[in-house]
């Protein structure tokens, strides 16, 4: 196995405990990862969803498994919660396992820059708007991730590459685009006025390096659609890399694991349990 190196990497939108979410593939960059810092940017757990519906994947244990093993080896962890995993922001200023919870964070790159880092949500006026807006929203996302979960098997079938069929709707689709647009403005905006030099964020599934007016906007994309992580270098330079692109091998996808009861309370309580205790579930699947 070949080995990522980098200074800072800063992952989100992972959804563990969805079906949506390509655990395998960001297994795969955990495990060649070599890194100073890790940074969680929120909606990692997706505790909404297990709320909702008890399921599990015992390739989501290993990749909890694998950042904990990260942590364990001096990598400085930071998990920032997002929507999805909220729950976890009434755990900010603890540490488990060497991973730390927290609201958000500052980010100082090797070259000086200064970088606010955030889930995102906050922005989203969608977000924080009338509920039945936020509800039909989630219903279109939950439908482009239900046909792309079909579009990838076809896919894999035919072995051929990767293709992540959002990031051909959310590029054509002029009311998209505009939305993207428009929340990246929000966050360049914020980081101006904040006095700093850019902000990292995930959110809205679109990974994303621009310069606005100065200031950098950077969103490190997702792990249900799109398998990007934002990268920084050893110089400070950021860079959004597709690791679905730079793969390297995938084992067999193992079985899915329905929860019974009690393990499902365990996926929604807080992390340290889930440190505890994934390990067992994994070794059960």
């Amino acid at each position: 196995m070949t080995t990522f190196y980098c200074r800072s990497a800063f992952i989100s939108d992972v959804h563990l405990g969805t079906p949506d979410c390509k655990a395998a593939y960001l297994l795969d960059f955990l495990r060649q990862l070599r890194c100073e810092k890790l940074y969680l940017v929120g909606d990692i757990i997706d505790m909404e969803a297990l709320a909702k519906r008890r399921w599990w994947h015992a390739g989501h244990s290993a990749v909890i498994d694998e950042i904990f093993a990260l942590a364990r080896c001096g990598v400085e962890v930071v998990y920032i919660p997002g929507n999805h995993d909220a729950p976890m922001r009434g755990l900010h200023g603890q540490n488990f396992g060497g991973v730390r919870i927290a609201l958000d964070a500052v980010h100082v790159g090797a070259d000086g820059r200064r970088y606010r880092v955030s889930h995102g949500d906050e922005f989203d006026p969608e977000h924080v708007g009338r509920r039945w807006m936020l509800q039909f929203g989630e219903a279109m996302h939950r439908f482009i991730c239900w046909s792309n979960r079909r579009l990838h098997a076809m896919r894999q079938r035919l072995e051929l590459p990767y293709l992540p069929l959002s990031i051909i709707v959310k590029s054509h689709i002029g009311k998209a685009l505009a939305y993207i647009r428009a929340y990246e403005a929000r966050v360049a905006a914020d980081a101006r006025e904040c006095g700093f030099d850019g902000h990292i964020c995930g959110h809205i599934h679109f990974g994303h390096v621009r310069e606005l007016d100065g200031v950098l906007y950077l969103n490190d994309g997702d792990w249900v659609e799109h398998c990007t992580a934002l990268i920084e270098d050893h110089t400070g330079a950021m860079e959004l890399i597709h690791w679905s692109e730079q793969l390297t091998a995938l084992g067999r996808a193992s079985r899915e694991l329905v929860w019974p009861s009690s393990a499902a309370a365990l996926a929604l309580a807080p992390l340290g349990a889930c440190a505890r205790g994934l390990g067992e579930l994994h070794r059960a699947a």
